[in-house]
């Protein structure tokens, strides 16, 4: 006959099978869904106005960053607030950026703005970024004929500045940003030189915007329910198994 120790020890083991079981099952579907974009993003008022894009007389100018030495040359002062609707950051070890030996470009980011921003439809597509692309597809109908694509772009970020290189890396999608430099054109005398897009309207090879940073700042960051459960999921699934692994196994 079990002793009442054994016996007031088993609903307790119970409790602690069933936490791992539910905690692991929580923490799958919020790493899942990390990424997705939130629900009723409150737009702050900057990122509702279009790209500001002037002019400017700013000569070429070299940097150096990670031993290598860039040109940089300046066609436009710009200015961009949006919602961050995907990314993908670059270390400069793809085949390509180590090839070209660019180190300078730190991020590409795909971002909404003006309508698009406000759009509750937004939830219904879906955005990736490519190595120099950003894609974004839906299968519903209503969601793709409200949906203005002249209010995204995808963007090439450089800097050689390390504090804006960190600030970059915190990104996170649904994060209303504002990115403010030159829309320039840049390269090393080992890689060719890249380009950049002046205008918002077109599509394909060349259409991405290259940004030379002087000014990286989140707006407002995303709040994502699924980042959340994510972090409290794992949490209490590490607690659950200290605790298991901490009591000694006793057959009854």
């Amino acid at each position: 006959m079990p002793s009442k120790d054994a016996a007031g020890r088993r609903p307790a083991i119970r409790f602690n099978s069933v936490a791992i079981v539910a905690s692991t099952l929580v923490l799958v579907v919020s790493f899942w869904h990390r990424n997705s974009l939130p629900g009723n993003i409150d737009v702050v008022e900057e990122v509702r106005e279009e790209p500001l894009q002037r002019p400017t007389t700013a000569p070429a100018f070299d940097v150096d960053y990670k031993d290598v030495r860039y040109n940089v040359a300046p066609e436009y002062t710009y200015e961009l607030n949006g919602v961050v609707v995907s990314y993908r950051h670059h270390e400069g070890t793809s085949r390509m950026h180590s090839r070209a030996r660019d180190h300078l470009n730190m991020l590409d980011v795909c971002v909404v703005w003006g309508d698009n921003a406000g759009n509750p439809a937004l939830q219904e597509f879906d955005f990736w970024n490519g190595i120099f692309t950003c894609n974004f597809k839906t299968r519903d109908h209503d969601a793709w004929m409200s949906f203005r694509p002249r209010q995204l772009s995808n963007n090439h970020l450089v800097s050689d500045d390390e504090l804006i290189r960190k600030k970059v890396k915190d990104v996170a999608i649904g994060d209303q940003i504002r990115v403010r430099g030159y829309l320039a054109s840049y390269g090393n005398a080992e890689g060719g030189r890249r380009g950049t897009s002046t205008t918002r309207t077109d599509t394909g090879d060349g259409a991405c915007e290259t940004i030379y940073v002087r000014e990286f700042e989140i707006l407002e960051p995303a709040v994502n329910p699924w980042r959340f459960s994510l972090y409290g999921s794992l949490a209490f699934l590490l607690g659950a198994l200290a605790l298991h692994f901490r009591k000694p196994y006793r057959p009854y």
